[in-house]
């Protein structure tokens, strides 16, 4: 793994450290496939899931690098597969939503995990919660529960030990994020959704390139390097499975741009 925080281990020596990630190669593997995140990778973070919105230039760079990667790039996100398509305007048919448990082929085939009962409970912990919290928001995704406290950072240790206590109560699986934590139900990650598209057409046997920015996409960083392929960081260095690095969401429009242009 690479981090920009020098690491030690009594009287070993250093890990491996880097300052920075050096950016993706613009001429991509031959065939290559791409698995994006949303948030922080094709759109810019912003204060509540509703207030990110379609733009035009996003849309056409996913189009063309879709037709130019004969199909061959999905979204992998934590948001259901309906926002994907809301943000993204449909300019992609592979999507992967709410961390893997939904799914949809390039052949419009949908798979979606059933939510596990104690999700319920969870929405309801959670809007017990905000109700007194300003600031707070809770995400019902029926599959998992969402708690984002980036309108409340300071309830962040708070937020992040209910969750806790409810994953050891429920069984449900934490996934903690960039200032949002879920609870879901257990079995899929996005590593699990990017191997799940490999294995089918029109994926399999192409070179898979992964873009994301939080602690979820590292299960997608590991499986595409597992099969062939790499991980893209986008934002700031830290400890990651990654192999290069892209500074915000400006950069990753650019790149997919010249790797329209080049592949």
């Amino acid at each position: 793994m690479r981090t920009s925080n020098l690491i030690t281990d009594g009287a070993s020596a250093p890990v491996d450290v880097v300052s920075h990630l050096p950016p993706p190669p613009p001429q991509l593997p031959r065939p290559a496939a791409l698995f994006l995140d949303m948030d922080g990778v094709l759109a810019p973070l912003a204060e509540t899931p509703d207030a990110v919105v379609p733009r035009p230039e996003r849309t056409a760079a996913l189009r063309a690098v879709t037709a130019r990667l004969d199909g061959r790039v999905a979204i992998i996100s934590g948001r259901t597969i309906a926002e994907i398509d809301r943000i993204a305007e449909a300019a992609t048919a592979p999507a992967s939503g709410v961390h893997g448990l939904e799914r949809r082929r390039a052949d419009g085939f949908l798979h979606r995990a059933e939510a596990a009962p104690a999700v319920r409970d969870a929405v309801a912990a959670f809007e017990a919660f905000a109700s007194t919290r300003p600031g707070i928001i809770v995400e019902d995704k029926t599959v998992s529960a969402g708690l984002h406290y980036r309108g409340a950072p300071a309830e962040e240790a708070h937020a992040l030990a209910l969750a806790r206590r409810l994953a050891d109560e429920t069984g449900l699986s934490m996934q903690a994020g960039n200032l949002v934590v879920e609870l879901k139900t257990p079995g899929s990650s996005k590593g699990t959704a990017l191997t799940a598209f490999m294995q089918e057409p029109p994926f399999a046997g192409a070179v898979p390139i992964m873009l994301g920015d939080d602690l979820t996409d590292e299960d997608g960083f590991r499986a595409a390097e597992a099969l062939g392929g790499f991980g893209v960081l986008v934002g700031p260095v830290r400890e990651t499975a990654a192999r290069y690095g892209l500074p915000d969401v400006v950069a990753v429009l650019a790149w997919l741009n010249t790797v329209e242009e080049r592949a």
